[in-house]
């Protein structure tokens, strides 16, 4: 039997552009208060909503956990579209950029699943691997 191969090349990395003014004042937050205070001063800045999902999931709080995440999901898929990602093809864990969107993924399947979502969990988990293998990996051991 005929193996079939795929002529086609691979999907190009997305490689999402950083926020350093984001990425420092998330460095400095230390409550609640401050991590909401960067959400809401950089909205578009995923890692403070995965923070934020975080610090709702060590509280035992899945629901704001829930909502943090899909928040900063829905963030990210749209710096990722801007980007040129297609809706397919690697988003690489090993650049910084991207580390809040594959870390709300792995936030948003984890509440799902504390919610009763286990559909949606999967799917998260599932596109977090096909996002990189190496995120999942290192947000699993986190």
């Amino acid at each position: 039997m005929a193996v079939m191969q795929n002529l086609l090349p691979p999907p190009p990395e997305t490689r999402l552009v950083g926020d350093p003014e984001a990425a420092a004042a998330l460095a400095a937050a230390d409550t609640d208060a401050a991590y909401a205070a960067v959400a809401g001063r950089f909205p578009t800045y995923s890692d403070a909503w995965a923070a934020l999902a975080a610090r709702a999931a060590e509280a035992g709080q899945p629901v704001a956990a829930y909502a943090y995440a899909r928040t900063g999901y829905h963030r990210g898929l749209d710096q990722l579209r801007r980007s040129g990602w297609k809706g397919h093809g690697p988003v690489p864990w090993a650049h910084e950029a991207n580390r809040g969107f594959l870390r709300c993924l792995h936030h948003l399947a984890r509440a799902a699943g504390e919610i009763g979502e286990a559909d949606e969990a999967a799917r998260c988990a599932d596109f977090l691997r096909d996002c990189d293998p190496a995120a999942g990996d290192a947000l699993a051991s986190a």
